[in-house]
């Protein structure tokens, strides 16, 4: 039987996510510990305690989340729980590239801290949006876009599931697509409460910042596989997901396309949250799925992964 273990992105953090597994692990409290040297302030701080606003912060956010998955990673890893392959949603790439080995803590989080920061520096507050639209018909998505535009940018940024669509672009453009969404047949449309457009062509100061730092990381050929978000297909050479990492930020993130290429038998989500578990069974009706961000999920993802356990 095949297993994936999948690492969620932004909008899954939460004050106190991480604390029961730095209680519980010594494995993961180690995590928290480097992460606090590498980025000189109390992250572990941050994720137990809060302040909600501050982990809301884009720079603060990426690298938490990061830790928190790295972490939980870890604790399944001493379990010996491993995955055939794995994957992440946009900032839960890298998660997934550290837990497969190409990349080590240490960069990993510097290189999320400034891609928070690029990202939120790319587009002045308030020109840009985001938006979700929940069970549009898949042939009215490019009609909408197209019709929204008007000299604007707005395109597709995250194609979550057959029911789930998020767009970005210029906040007037985007606002004329939920509109227009409405229009054709979407059941629910909703303005996301995020700082700025991401994963459309408005980031792409943010990637040529991030570039020369992407280069300079050094990224090593993968333990296992990764079905990256940019291309939605399988990479083991550490050049193809560094480039993953560049190409991601300006582009959609290709979810529903990079499960069904994983084809997995069973699913963990591992980090906070459990959004990526409902798109799974969206996407595949049935699929296996258990997640693992506390410590109290460890037993049931064990016996989940019974087959797998060393």
């Amino acid at each position: 039987m095949k297993t994936v273990f999948v690492f969620p992105g932004q909008g899954s953090q939460f004050a106190g996510m991480g604390k029961s597994l730095a209680e519980a692990f010594p494995v993961a409290r180690q995590i928290f510990e480097r992460a606090d040297a590498a980025l000189g302030y109390s992250l572990s701080k941050l994720c137990f305690e809060g302040p909600e606003e501050q982990l809301k912060q884009t720079e603060y956010t990426q690298p938490a989340l990061v830790t928190v998955s790295v972490a939980a990673f870890e604790v399944l890893r001493q379990a010996g729980l491993k995955p055939d392959a794995v994957a992440g949603h946009s900032l839960g790439e890298y998660s997934a590239l550290v837990a497969a080995g190409s990349i080590d803590l240490e960069p990993a989080l510097r290189l999320v801290r400034h891609r928070g920061r690029f990202m939120q520096e790319a587009v002045p507050q308030g020109v840009g949006a985001m938006a979700a639209l929940l069970k549009l018909p898949e042939d009215a998505l490019a009609g909408v876009l197209e019709a929204a535009a008007q000299g604007e940018i707005v395109s597709a940024a995250n194609l979550n599931s057959p029911e789930q669509v998020v767009i970005a672009g210029h906040a007037g453009a985007v606002e004329r697509a939920m509109e227009l969404a409405k229009a054709a047949g979407a059941r629910r449309v909703v303005l996301l409460p995020v700082s700025a457009p991401f994963h459309c062509e408005l980031m792409r100061p943010a990637q040529r910042q991030l570039e020369p730092k992407l280069r300079d990381a050094e990224f090593q050929r993968l333990r296992f596989p990764l079905v990256n978000n940019w291309a939605a297909r399988r990479i083991t050479q550490g050049d193809d997901a560094r480039t993953g990492l560049l190409e991601q930020i300006p582009n959609p993130v290709r979810w529903t396309e990079s499960v069904r290429a994983l084809a997995a038998d069973r699913w963990v989500e591992v980090g906070p949250g459990a959004v990526l578990g409902g798109l799974i069974k969206q996407i595949l009706p049935g699929a296996n799925v258990q997640k693992f961000g506390e410590a109290g999920d460890l037993q049931a993802v064990r016996e989940f992964l019974g087959a797998r356990a060393i």
